[in-house]
C-alpha cells in the first residue's frame, strides 16, 4: 500500500486464479458463500447480507473474471487485508490491478466498471467494519509491472514469463521496453500441472490425491507420501516444466540469444523440476511482485497527473 496526499491509499491487488496478492499479503482464491454466519471463524467477509469464507482451495479458470460476484468479493478482501495491517478501516482508496496481457485491450473497460460498480462500500471482514470510498481504478497488463522497477537490467532481448495458476503470460522486452506486438497468453498455468498429476494418480491407482499435497510438492519438491506416489508427482512435474519451455520456444525463445525472467507461482516448478541454465534463466521469487508493481505504476501515474495539472 502506498500513501498519496490527503490520506488517499493506493492499493494493488493481483487477482489470480490460485492466489490473491497485495503488496504484503497472499490468500488462496477459493471462496464459499453462506446465508448465515459460518460455524468456524477466520477469513470471513460479510457483505450485502451474505457471508463469504475466503482462502479454501482455488477458483476454477474462467476467461472473464466479471461473470460472477467472486472476484469483486475477493478484491474487497484483498483491500481489507492490506488496510487491516495498518489498522485503517475508514478511508479512500485508489485501486490498481490487472488482467492477462492479451485480455487487457478487450476487457479493461468492463473489468474496471465491475470493480468500481460501487463507489462507496460498507462490509465486515474478520470482525472489523470497513467503510471504503473507491476514487479510481487503473487496469494494467499482468507480468510487466512485476519488473518495472528493475527494467534497467533488461538490456538486449529478454522474455518475461508470468506463470500463474490459470495462465502463462509471455512478453518480449527489447532494450528495456516491452514489445506489445510480441505478447501472448497461454492456458498452461500451474493448475494444469495439478490436474495432470491428480488424473495420473487416479488412472494408475484409483486414488484421489488432495490438491494441498500436490501443491506442497510442487512448491517445495517434497511431500509426506509413499514413494510410488512421489514418482508420479515428480515425473509429471518434470513433464510440465518441459511443456513450459516448449510453449516458450513456440514464440521463438532461444536461451543462447536472450534471457528468460520467470515470475508467478510457476517459478517454483521451474526451479525444482526443470533443466535450465541458471545464468540465463532468472526466477523472481517474490509472489507479490506484480501487486507491488501495480501500486508503483498507479502512484507514478497519479504523480505525473498532479505535476502536469
Amino acid at each position: 500500500m502506498k500513501e498519496f496526499e490527503n490520506g488517499l491509499k493506493v492499493i494493488g491487488t493481483d487477482l489470480g486464479y490460485g492466489n490473491i496478492k497485495t503488496a504484503n499479503t497472499v490468500t488462496p482464491t477459493g471462496i464459499s458463500v453462506y446465508d448465515t454466519e459460518p460455524i468456524f471463524q477466520g477469513n470471513i467477509l460479510e457483505y450485502n447480507g451474505k457471508y463469504y469464507r475466503i482462502g479454501e482451495n482455488h477458483k476454477e479458470f474462467i476467461a472473464d473474471k466479471s461473470v460472477d460476484e467472486d472476484f469483486y468479493i475477493l478484491n474487497l478482501m484483498a483491500v481489507a487485508r492490506e488496510l487491516q495491517r495498518e489498522g485503517v478501516y475508514n478511508t479512500r482508496v485508489y485501486l490498481a490491478t490487472g488482467l492477462p496481457l492479451t485480455w487487457v485491450r478487450s476487457q479493461r473497460s468492463s473489468f474496471k466498471a465491475y470493480l468500481m460498480k460501487n463507489k462507496v462500500v460498507d462490509f465486515r471482514y474478520n470482525d472489523h467494519d470497513f467503510h471504503i470510498e473507491f476514487v479510481g481504478c487503473s487496469i494494467y497488463p499482468q507480468g510487466y509491472p512485476a519488473i518495472v522497477e528493475r527494467i534497467k537490467e533488461f538490456k538486449g532481448t529478454n522474455i518475461l514469463a508470468d506463470i500463474g495458476n490459470g495462465t502463462m503470460n509471455i512478453l518480449y522486452i527489447q532494450n528495456k521496453k516491452p514489445v506489445e506486438s510480441k505478447s501472448w497468453t497461454e492456458k498452461i498455468g500451474v493448475n494444469q500441472c495439478v490436474i495432470r498429476i491428480k488424473n495420473t494418480v487416479m488412472d494408475m491407482y484409483g486414488v484421489k490425491i488432495d490438491d494441498s499435497i500436490v501443491e506442497q510438492f510442487l512448491r517445495f519438491g517434497k511431500a509426506d507420501i509413499s514413494d510410488k506416489y512421489l514418482k508420479i508427482l515428480y515425473k509429471t512435474a518434470v513433464e510440465y516444466a518441459e511443456d513450459i519451455f516448449s510453449a516458450l520456444r513456440k514464440y521463438e525463445y532461444n536461451s543462447e540469444l536472450m534471457k528468460l525472467y520467470i515470475i508467478g507461482g510457476g517459478g517454483c516448478i521451474i526451479r525444482n523440476f526443470a533443466d535450465y541454465d541458471k545464468e540465463r534463466v532468472i526466477i523472481i521469487d517474490d509472489i507479490c511482485a506484480t501487486a507491488k508493481g501495480f501500486e508503483y505504476l498507479a502512484y507514478m501515474q497519479m504523480r505525473r497527473k498532479q505535476n502536469a495539472g
